[in-house]
C-alpha cells in the first residue's frame, strides 16, 4: 500500500481532481513496482523549483519535476543498521517529489496534451526517480520510460 500526501509551497492549491489523479498515478506506479511505504508530493511555483533545482543539482532553471530519495544515502551521512524485525516499526519512507505547477501547464500546451496526463506522467516520473530509475544512458531512459507509459497506459493517460 502507498500511502500519499500533497503539499503546496508558494502557490494555490491544486483542486482535488487533480490531487487524486496524482495519488491515482502514483498508487498504479507502486503496484506496477510491488512497492509500499509514503511518499510526499509538493507541488511548487517555478521560482521555488528554480531554487530547489540550482541549491541541490547546481542546474540554475526551473524545472518540471525533482525527486528526493530517503532510501539512498547521501553523502556524509552515517549508515543506519537495524535487524529485520525493527523495519515493521518504520515507515518505509520513499521520499519527496516537487512538481512545478505552472512548467506541468506549460508542457501540456507545447505537447498538446491535458494538464491531467503531464501530472500524471510527472508523478509517476518523480516516483520511478525514488525508485532508483534514472534516464542517464539510452538503456536506463528506455528501461524508465516503458515502465512508466506501462503505467500511464494502464490509468488511461495516454498522449
Amino acid at each position: 500500500m502507498l500511502s500519499v500526501e500533497i503539499l503546496h509551497e508558494d502557490i494555490e492549491p491544486i483542486d482535488e481532481h487533480l490531487q487524486s489523479l496524482i495519488v491515482k498515478s502514483l498508487e498504479a506506479a507502486a503496484v506496477h513496482e510491488d512497492v509500499s511505504g509514503e511518499v510526499v508530493v509538493t507541488i511548487v511555483s517555478n521560482e521555488r523549483i528554480h531554487e530547489l533545482n540550482r541549491d541541490y543539482r547546481d542546474v540554475d532553471r526551473p524545472t518540471d519535476v525533482l525527486s528526493f530519495a530517503m532510501n539512498e544515502p547521501g553523502e556524509g551521512e552515517m549508515e543506519i543498521f537495524l535487524d529485520e524485525s525493527d523495519l515493521e516499526d518504520f515507515p518505509n519512507m520513499l521520499g519527496d517529489i516537487i512538481i512545478s505547477l505552472p512548467k506541468a501547464k506549460e508542457q501540456a500546451e507545447d505537447y498538446g496534451h491535458s494538464l491531467e496526463r503531464e501530472l500524471g506522467f510527472l508523478a509517476v516520473h518523480g516516483f520511478l526517480h525514488l525508485l532508483g530509475y534514472d534516464h542517464g544512458s539510452e538503456e536506463e531512459e528506455k528501461e524508465m520510460f516503458s515502465r512508466q507509459d506501462a503505467v500511464l497506459e494502464q490509468i488511461g493517460l495516454t498522449r
